[in-house]
This record gives structure tokens, sequence and C-alpha cells, in this order.
């Protein structure tokens, strides 16, 4: 029986299209994390102060933790998941390993995401101004040093 308080939600998740029925309140990142089981998106903070939970939608950098779902309705999400394959990274991907960008891996994913929607928004010319704009993306691990590092060569290459 479907239930009178939920709102029907169409979102084109990693290329997939789903109907979701959601409480009006539920927030993206949980649709993402318990409705679609997609969980390489985070839940660090829930207060949008630490990035875990980047993801972009339409091409931009959105904290999923603070945004509804229902405000989505219509939208392109991507999450990690939809970002590279195994055989296939994504040079963000290939730049976090080769630039050791990630200790316990936990922010990674936002990382990664806000990193991908910080290049095409084609922001940030300078490493400071890079550095400015990943400062919602917090690493307690200590590899921001890394992550900028990935950030300024994957720029530099497609320079």
């Amino acid at each position: 029986m479907l239930d009178q308080n939920n709102q029907s939600v169409a979102l084109m998740v990693n290329g997939h299209q789903h109907r979701l029925e959601l409480k009006p309140w539920v927030s993206l990142l949980d649709a993402l994390r318990h409705t679609l089981d997609l969980t390489g998106t985070k839940k660090g903070c829930d207060h949008g102060q630490c990035g875990a939970c980047t993801v972009l939608v339409d091409g931009k950098r959105v904290l999923s933790c603070l945004t509804l779902a229902v405000m989505k309705d219509g939208s392109e999400v991507t999450t990690i998941e939809g970002i590279g394959s195994p055989d296939s990274l994504h040079p963000v991907q290939k730049a976090f390993i080769e630039h050791d960008a990630f200790q316990c891996g936990y922010c990674t994913p936002g990382q990664i995401c806000s990193a991908i929607g910080l290049l095409e928004e084609g922001k940030g010319e300078t490493r400071e101004e890079v550095q400015d704009l990943m400062s919602g993306n917090l690493c307690r691990c200590g590899a921001n040093r890394g992550i900028i590092n990935a950030i300024m060569a994957v720029k530099n290459e497609t320079e």
C-alpha cells in the first residue's frame, strides 16, 4: 500500500532512472544510501561541515546530507559508484592513487566528487585557490597535500 505521506521522486542516478517514493524530509544522502543501496557516499557529520557526502547533481557539487531528495526531482545524480570503473578509472581517481591522496579512505568518495565538480566548473587556477575551493571537504587523516597535488596534476594535464 502506498503511504499517502510519501512523494514520488524521479532521479537519474549514475545513468539509471529511478522512481522513488519518499517521505518529504528524506535527505538525498539517505535516499542514495538506504533506498538505492549506494553506500559509497558517506555520512560524516550530517551537518554539511565535512563534505564526506558530496555528490554531483546536474554536474554541480552538492552536500547530499543537506539536500532533500524531493528538491532534486528530475535531476541527474552522480555518486562515486558512477565515476570510472576498475578497468577504466577517471583521471581524478588515477591521480588520487598516483599522489597518495587518501589514507583511511572514508572521505575519498566526497573528495573525488568535489574535485571533479571543481574541475568541471573551471575554477581554481592556483594551488591556493584549489585548496580554498576544497576546504569544505575535510580529511582528518591529513592527506590534504596529496589531494591538492592530485587535483593540480589533473588540472595541468587538461590545460
